[in-house]
């Protein structure tokens, strides 16, 4: 929309902020209108409409929150923008969950107020109707346009389940939110990002993607904020960032969960102050970006552990979509099989045997624990070994029930790499007994393990961490990570044999 077209209301009750923002906006050529409280902005809305409000939380006579409630309950296409106190996140979130394109923090910066309602103008006629009834009497039922919408499409199923999901990313692309896509390893949570995108109105604009686990942790800040040139070793221009490069779209932070903490501090400033600062660069850059991320971790857990900002996950999770695992809609697997099968077809340019009945009563009865994506190394597996024209599966191997040792005693002040040991032995799994009980504590259970094999490799490769790295076949910073974690003590010139420092 042109600005020139665009009107404004702005309603806040303190009259030189007001007139602050009036003539802001003026300035940006949009047709300003004011009101100093709640009473005053409905009779104004009830003569008028407006491309965009944008209201103070908190007013003499009532709050901001009412005056989206009301655009919401009358359907109308007007885009709310709130503005909140420093400090009252809270509210924030409470705003966007109602329906609110975005929120400002008071004090307001202007650069930024610019920004966002010029993002609020160009998404106009966007903002989902409220729910309404079919007929007159009959119950409320939520009608989203958008479940037509074919990018729902690639989202493969029509169980209970998979519905509900498309229902919720029709409902929410629309918004400025940020959203938390939880899921275990394999069930399409990239997938599901996408498809926020696509359906949004900042679908025209760059879909970033970043697997935050894969980048070495002394590149992270270059990587996410960008670089000046000369700022590092090897910097030989200036290079955009992932926040830059996502101007406009959306950037979809993958494994947000394994991020170290100090990153995190600064992923957070990212988002409330929506500037970044390029790595050598005195200046901010204002970004507008929608920020999706996605986990398989239990974030709410490890914010209790001290390894996940409280702050930075609230920031985070104002919306949470979860996807369900294969196992919980296996009335999806026919369809999910045979689009896969095509994949398979087209990707090596051959026929694929034909997908029978017996051949999904097989896959029914594997357990899928790794999703979507075993399901796919299945029929690559089985598309490999079949002969003739039918698909043959092999069957699901036999189950063991077997149970965890008990819990070990807590490990002893002295160092564990103490304890003699076989030179080059093979790494061995503790192993787990029949009979014994099942743990109280399964993290503690499974660290203790991890620790146990950390320590082996750790002699054996005579305290050398890129060694026993590539002995684990994990990256460096993994290795270092770990030992910091789970406390295990190594020799002060641990580092001299060989391990480089970044």
């Amino acid at each position: 929309m042109n600005a020139s077209t665009a009107s404004i209301l702005v309603v806040d009750d303190e009259p030189d902020l007001r007139t602050l923002y009036e003539l802001t906006l003026l300035r940006e050529g949009y047709r300003v209108e004011t009101a100093a409280s709640v009473d005053d902005a409905r009779q104004q809305l009830q003569t008028q409409k407006f491309d965009v409000v944008i209201t103070d939380m908190r007013l003499p006579d009532g709050f901001g929150m009412d005056l989206l409630h009301d655009l919401r309950s009358q359907q109308r296409r007007e885009r709310c923008v709130v503005m909140t106190a420093y400090g009252s996140a809270e509210n924030a979130v409470e705003a966007l969950r109602a329906g609110a394109f975005d929120y400002l923090t008071k004090p307001v910066d202007l650069k930024q107020f610019r920004a966002v309602v010029a993002s609020a103008v160009q998404g106009i006629g966007a903002v989902l109707a409220a729910p309404k009834a079919t007929r007159p009497g009959a119950r409320n039922v939520t009608q989203w346009p958008d479940m037509q919408d074919p990018v729902l499409d690639r989202l493969i199923g029509d169980s209970e389940a998979m519905r509900n999901v498309k229902q919720r990313i029709a409902k929410v692309a629309r918004s400025m939110a940020p959203v938390l896509v939880r899921g275990e390893s394999g069930t399409g949570k990239e997938l599901v990002a996408r498809a926020l995108h696509a359906s949004s109105q900042r679908s025209e604009g760059p879909l970033i993607a970043v697997n935050c686990g894969a980048i070495p942790e002394n590149l992270l800040e270059a990587e996410f904020f960008g670089a000046r040139k000369g700022s590092y070793t090897g910097s030989t221009h200036d290079r955009e960032g992932y926040f830059q490069a996502a101007r406009g779209g959306t950037l979809f932070l993958d494994e947000i969960g394994d991020l170290p903490l100090p990153m995190q501090s600064k992923l957070l400033r990212a988002i409330q102050e929506r500037t970044v600062r390029p790595l050598g660069s005195t200046q901010e850059e204002a970004v507008d970006v929608r920020i999706v991320s996605a986990t398989h971790r239990d974030l709410a857990a490890d914010v209790q552990a001290g390894r996940f900002r409280q702050d930075l996950y609230y920031r985070l999770n104002v919306i949470e979509l979860l996807i369900p695992p294969l196992r919980e809609r296996r009335e999806d697997l026919p369809a999910l099989c045979e689009a896969l099968l095509a994949r398979i077809e087209q990707e090596s340019g051959a026929a694929v045997p034909r997908l029978t009945e017996e051949a999904l009563r097989c896959i029914a009865q594997h357990p899928l624990t790794g999703n979507v994506r075993e399901l796919e190394n299945l029929l690559h597996r089985a598309v490999a070994l079949s002969d003739g024209h039918e698909l043959h599966v092999e069957g699901a191997p036999a189950p063991t029930v077997e149970a965890p040792p008990p819990l070990p005693q807590p490990v002893p002040s002295a160092p564990a790499i103490a304890q003699p040991a076989e030179p080059h032995a093979p790494l061995r799994w503790s192993g787990i007994s029949e009979g014994m009980p099942l743990p109280n504590d399964l993290q503690a259970w499974l660290d203790q393990q991890e620790r146990e094999i950390l320590v082996r490799a750790l002699r054996e490769a005579g305290f050398n961490r890129t060694a026993t790295a590539a002995r684990l076949g994990i990256s460096l910073r993994q290795i270092r990570y770990r030992i910091a974690r789970l406390h295990i003590e190594v020799p002060q010139d641990g580092d001299s044999h060989g391990d480089a420092q970044p």
